[in-house]
């Protein structure tokens, strides 16, 4: 190996919410990378606005800071399970890893799940207990379940000798111990050029990169960031991309290079092994990949991406709504945007249906797909959603195999109880349960997938809205057999128009309503959830009957019950096998598949034949 480059390499691991996005915010203030008079928004690496809206990490995005003489690349990873596919690309470009910790939350699944891929790859931590300044932090227990998580991910001895560090990342501030000065990030920068490793890289061979984030850039098209781990690189340098097994992908001259500046990326002429830099220009070449020097023949190793857990079907939006507030309608339009996501998300997999105005997408979970189906609708699509269901698998010997999910709920105590009996009927197994500390009860599942979907809502609505769910993808194993869905039929609305507030008034009773008065309704569109388990047809534009007579008393005053609203997710996981999540620019609704009721009969006839014929 040559001399070690004048670099660190630290991806940042934590779970949503944790404040490592505010942490890097800090960073790059203090570190001079802002002018003091520069305005600069909150949250500066969350740049996507529903990264912004949700306070979640959903793209690997990269900045980098001086510190005394050595360049510091961080990596802002995202902290939720169903965005792994990014996480273990962008852990391949690190040399170190900081994990920070809520004070009083501890270590969470999603904490779990990237810390996991980074002990793997051998990458040795810097803890960092953050928000201790909370009333209900307690920094020493946290200490001891991290040291535990470590343990029970079989963290070799070196990596168990972890540093810790006391921080409120709001404030700008961390410590060596509670007791420390609290002025400045100054001991985490120092910790992380003494601790974290320079890149272990060969300046003396011909150059080779490992892409690891693709992204469409408006002014420089496709851009492929990844480590260098060879050589150097020079514009108009002729490269060629390998991909996993080999084969040359493309041949390339290099007419853009880029490295990491604060939040930006700066044009080079020159890059070094061991530094995180950007391929701009290439066609074909995509994520692990190997860009390399013409006379490299064998391309980098790449982490696995684990495969897609969970599919939907989206489908052209054929309402009689369609049109009126989308640009995109079409197929082909469809088509082109989901085959774009699948090239630059990996974690993604799109498939053409036998009708070509349908695509299966399949992902890690129900979020990750409502964050794909949420942008494509803020960028003017219309489309149509079915429920999720699971992908099966099946073992060499033919059984079928579905995945599990790792469950970790924090309630009130007195809710526990309801909350292991609802999940127990969802087919999941209790693996631990103990108080965690102010009257609240920390419980372990393991459950399947299958029955996971559509709990959310359940679940916030039997803890009262204060309950805690994280999920993480645990394995694949035996199938459970029939889980129970929802128990409550729908109430469907029997002609086109405008909602009138006197005909929902009228039907309140009947169950809860999606919808108020004047909102835009269609036969077949759902606009309810009965209260009974049955699909009830009612008419939701019926006025109150005008009289020549004028009536003794004063009419009575109508008051509604507020319509029930659900985010996207809730919906998507909320309906049945033979209903559809209808996406607008402008609204989300709810309709049956089969919007007449004749067409409902017949296929509800087609069903039970096709049972009896199996049973028979």
């Amino acid at each position: 190996m040559s001399n070690a480059p004048a670099i660190r390499n630290v991806a940042i691991i934590a779970h949503v919410d944790h404040g490592k996005t505010t942490l890097i915010d800090f960073i790059l203030r203090q570190s001079g990378s802002f002018r003091a008079n520069q305005q600069v928004a909150e949250r500066v690496m969350d740049s996507n606005d529903l990264e912004r809206e949700r306070g979640i990490t959903i793209l690997a995005k990269c900045t980098a800071v001086q510190w005394k003489g050595i360049k510091v690349n961080i990596i802002d990873t995202p902290g939720h399970a169903d965005f792994g596919g990014e996480v273990e690309r962008v852990l391949s470009m690190a040399d170190g890893a900081i994990l920070l910790v809520d004070a009083a939350e501890g270590p969470l699944p999603q904490t779990k799940f990237v810390l996991t891929k980074a002990l793997k790859r051998g990458i040795r931590p810097i803890v960092i207990i953050n928000k201790v300044d909370r009333g209900d932090a307690r920094p020493d227990e946290v200490l001891d379940e991290i040291f535990d998580l470590f343990v029970a991910l079989e963290a070799s001895d070196e990596q168990l000798d972890f540093p810790v560090l006391y921080a409120v990342g709001r404030d700008g501030w961390a410590a060596t111990s509670l007791d420390g000065p609290r002025e400045n990030l100054h001991p985490l920068m120092d910790l992380i050029v003494d601790h974290v490793p320079p890149p272990q890289v060969d300046t003396s061979q011909p150059f080779s990169m490992l892409a690891s984030i693709l992204e469409r850039d408006n002014y420089l098209g496709r851009v492929l960031t990844g480590k260098a781990y060879t050589g150097q690189a020079k514009m108009n340098m002729a490269v060629r991309a390998l991909s996993l097994d080999g084969n040359v992908i493309e041949s390339f001259r290099l007419t853009k290079l880029l490295t990491f500046d604060g939040i930006n990326r700066i044009t080079v002429d020159t890059v070094t092994a061991g530094d995180i830099i950007c391929v701009a220009g290439m066609e074909k070449a995509t994520v692990a990949d190997t860009i390399a020097d013409p006379s490299v023949s064998a391309p980098l190793p790449a982490t696995p991406i684990d495969p897609p857990t969970m599919a939907v079907t989206i489908t052209v939006n054929d309402s009689p709504l369609a049109g009126t507030e989308g640009r995109k309608l079409t197929s082909t339009m469809l088509r082109e945007r989901l085959m774009a996501e699948a090239e630059s998300n990996v974690a993604i997999r799109v498939t053409e249906s036998g009708s070509r105005d349908s695509f299966e997408v399949a992902g890690r979970g129900e979020l990750q797909l409502g964050v794909l189906i949420e942008t494509m609708r803020r960028e003017g699509f219309e489309l149509s959603v079915s429920r999720p269901r699971v992908i099966f698998r099946k073992d060499e010997a033919g059984a079928l195999l579905e995945p599990y999910e790792e469950v970790i709920v924090d309630v009130d105590e007195n809710y526990s109880g309801t909350v292991v009996d609802k999940v127990s009927q969802r087919k999941g197994e209790l693996r631990d349960m103990r108080p965690s500390g102010a009257g609240k009860t920390r419980i372990v599942f393991v459950a399947p997938s299958r029955g996971l979907i559509g709990y959310q809502s359940q679940f916030l609505t039997d803890t009262r809205g204060t309950g805690v769910m994280n999920r993480l993808f645990h394995s694949y194993g035996p199938y459970k057999g029939e889980v129970a869905g929802r128990r409550n039929g729908v109430l469907i609305s029997t002609d086109k128009g405008e909602a009138v507030a006197y005909a929902i008034f009228n039907l309140q009773d009947r169950g809860t309503m999606f919808i108020g008065h004047g909102d835009k309704v269609y036969q077949g569109m759902i606009v309810g959830e009965n209260s009974r388990d049955n699909d009830l047809e009612i008419n939701v534009l019926k006025g109150k009957k005008l009289t020549n007579v004028r009536a003794s008393g004063a009419d009575e005053a109508v008051i509604l019950v507020p319509p029930r609203k659900m985010s996207l997710e809730d919906m998507i996981s909320w309906i049945a096998d033979d209903e559809l999540v209808e996406v607008t620019p402008q609204s989300l609704r709810l309709r049956k598949k089969l919007l007449t009721p004749q067409d409902r009969e017949i296929a509800a006839k087609q069903v039970r034949k096709a049972r009896e014929q199996a049973a028979g």
